[in-house]
């Protein structure tokens, strides 16, 4: 994985002209025109452009592109649905653009639409056909990409209810589990590889990320659980216990004042006695040093 993410940046960073600039603007686009077609001639007018592994086999080879275009509603009644969704994928799509450049994002779109292509023309070779009505899932990982590079971006549910987008990103993780298992309990393989592929195409871009955050949380988890930190944190509580108990904290070994009675007074440890010996700005200079403890 880690070797597939280095090829991406290095492709991306040789090629930064590559693919075709404001892609989701195009997507967006298509997604409507078919939906409004849909409305005005019904579902079957627009159903020559699913990916059908019979009909490609029939030479219908435009399906191998058009099906990125089928925006899954097809009624009067989820014309909101398909407003929300197409602004979301749309912000979503020319914010990951911006930050990663036309390339990268390019990559990644179309990566996930061909893996969704290929898992398709698996499935028709070995079941003897398959039907694909949308890029659903594509969008879906597009989501995901934007939750783990903004995490703290705020989203108005209902535009009145602010959520974080990391949390509908597990919501959206949770629909990806539901829906590769149902479709596995209904025996419906490619419904099911969907989203896995989906998946794999994410991974394939954040695997550096997910890894690297990983080793920093072990490596956080291992310092705060080590010896020499929970020594460190016993005795910095024994310390303030013992300022606490005395009620100062610093006090002049030659002429016994302390910042509780004197707190414009500056204190300061000598490097050259032996141990820890505290003296006031009077005497740090001038006093006989300790050389043993």
């Amino acid at each position: 994985m880690r070797k597939l993410n280095a090829a991406v940046e290095r492709f991306a960073y040789k090629h930064p002209n590559f693919g075709i600039s404001n892609l989701m603007q195009y997507i967006v686009i298509g997604n409507v025109l078919v939906y409004l077609l849909s409305i005005f001639a019904g579902y079957e007018a627009i159903s020559f452009l699913g990916f059908s592994w019979s009909a490609i086999l029939s030479g219908e080879l435009w399906r191998l592109v058009t099906f990125i275009f089928m925006p899954g509603y097809y009624s009067t009644g989820d014309i909101l649905w398909l407003a929300l969704f197409l602004y979301l994928y749309y912000m979503i799509g020319t914010t990951l653009e911006r930050e990663w450049g036309t390339a990268k994002f390019n990559l990644y779109y179309l990566s996930g639409a061909l893996l969704t292509l290929l898992v398709g023309i698996l499935s028709g070779l070995v079941f003897g056909d398959a039907w694909i009505s949308g890029a659903g899932y594509v969008n879906l990982a597009m989501f995901f990409a934007f939750a783990v590079l903004y995490p703290e971006t705020r989203f108005y549910i209902f535009f009145v209810i602010p959520i974080k987008i990391k949390w509908l990103a597990w919501l959206d993780a949770a629909i990806f589990a539901i829906n590769i298992v149902s479709s596995v309990l209904r025996l419906d393989f490619l419904n099911a590889l969907l989203p896995l592929i989906a998946l794999l195409n994410f991974f394939v871009f954040f695997w550096t990320a997910i890894a690297d955050g990983f080793a920093w949380r072990r490596s956080r988890a291992k310092h705060q659980t080590s010896h020499q930190t929970i020594q460190f944190k016993a005795a910095v509580r024994q310390q303030k216990k013992k300022e606490a108990d005395r009620g100062y904290r610093h006090k002049c070994t030659v002429c016994g004042r302390t910042d509780m009675d004197f707190p414009d007074l500056e204190f300061r440890y000598c490097s050259r006695c032996a141990g820890y010996h505290c003296y006031c700005q009077d005497h740090i200079f001038n006093h006989e040093h300790f050389t043993e403890e």
